[in-house]
């Protein structure tokens, strides 16, 4: 994939995740790790979120639904603040994983809402009260 690919999938990382969270992960490579980050930046930030065919928004339900799906729970906390970024409520936050719960089952649900119960505190978000 060429260097435009790179650039426009670290510039859309760094748009949803902040500059802080891709200068710790950038900072944090090593040879071990440098091609792992350089296939996310291309792969998932430059060749998948910046296509037309959903926006930021959807992007952010999906993701954090397969993510509580997949019970990556390392990853939550990181994509509740994107989701915000994004332009979601901590309402619809909790309604995508309300609906996550009845097909990737309760338990995941359950964690996934105490780690972005947790991450909105911290953001100072509104808590979800039309659940």
């Amino acid at each position: 994939m060429s260097d435009e690919v790179f650039e426009a999938g670290m510039a859309v990382r760094r748009e949803v995740l902040g500059d802080e969270h891709v200068d710790r992960a950038v900072a944090g490579t090593t040879d071990f790790t440098r091609k792992f980050q350089d296939y996310i930046t291309r792969s998932a930030w430059g060749s998948i979120w910046t296509r037309d065919g959903l926006d930021r928004r959807t992007r952010s339900c999906v993701t954090l639904a397969v993510l509580t799906a997949l019970h990556c729970e390392n990853e939550i906390a990181m994509h509740v603040r994107a989701a915000i970024g994004n332009g979601l409520t901590a309402d619809e936050i909790g309604e995508v994983l309300l609906h996550t719960a009845v097909y990737a089952g309760v338990p995941a649900a359950n964690a996934a809402f105490a780690i972005a119960q947790k991450t909105l505190a911290e953001l100072g978000e509104p808590s979800a009260n039309t659940i």
